[in-house]
């Protein structure tokens, strides 16, 4: 990650020529060829709290709705694609260029057709998803961060699950604790390298 990327990555239009390059990400025992670039989370590679995310969930199976929240250029977006040949993923962020490398890496993975790479006003908001899937954008402060979740979180179905990744050193045990304050299920299955994955169940 370049030093510029913090302030960048979760604006709409990050500053920068864009100058793309391809890195390679090892999930779930497959290697996954992206573009990166640039201005986009994880530029130089798979970083260390999706790779806990990834490796404490299970794949998912059947054909489940899923959102990836935050996408980045599409890490977990693409391999729950790429291992669930029946997902159908809406991968959300706010960064129009790594929109657009989700996009490319979607139709360069030959799952372009279930992979939606889209703004978050461009979701319906009757969508109702089956698994929410995120390593949130904790930089951009706490009062975001929770309205960031209150508006995503109540999209789950009732038996729904969201598994979020969180630095311990970021708040991840306070995390823990608002989001059952706020009525929510929220169970912490793994801890490494510094970081937390939380399950959070959906409200009936």
């Amino acid at each position: 990650m370049t030093s510029r990327e913090p302030s960048q990555y979760f604006s709409k239009q990050p500053g920068g020529t864009e100058v793309r390059r391809t890195i390679t990400a090892r999930v779930w025992g497959q290697e996954l060829s992206l573009i990166t670039a640039g201005g986009v989370f994880a530029a130089d590679g798979l970083d260390r709290g999706t790779a806990v995310l990834l490796r404490a969930s299970p794949t998912p199976v059947g054909s489940p709705r899923i959102l990836d929240l935050g996408c980045g250029y599409g890490t977990i977006a693409l391999a729950v694609a790429m291992h669930c040949p029946g997902a159908l993923v809406d991968a959300v962020d706010v960064n129009e260029r790594a929109l657009a490398l989700c996009r490319d890496n979607a139709e360069a993975l030959g799952v372009a057709d279930r992979v939606r790479s889209l703004r978050p006003d461009e979701v319906d908001p009757n969508t109702r998803y089956d698994e929410i899937w995120s390593n949130p954008p904790i930089r951009i402060g706490k009062q975001a961060l929770h309205e960031l979740l209150l508006t995503w979180l109540p999209r789950l179905v009732p038996d729904g699950v969201a598994r979020l990744v969180v630095g311990k050193n970021l708040g991840a045990d306070s995390l823990q604790r608002w989001l059952i304050e706020q009525g929510y299920g929220c169970e912490r299955v793994a801890s490494a390298k510094g970081f937390r994955v939380l399950v959070v169940r959906g409200q009936p």
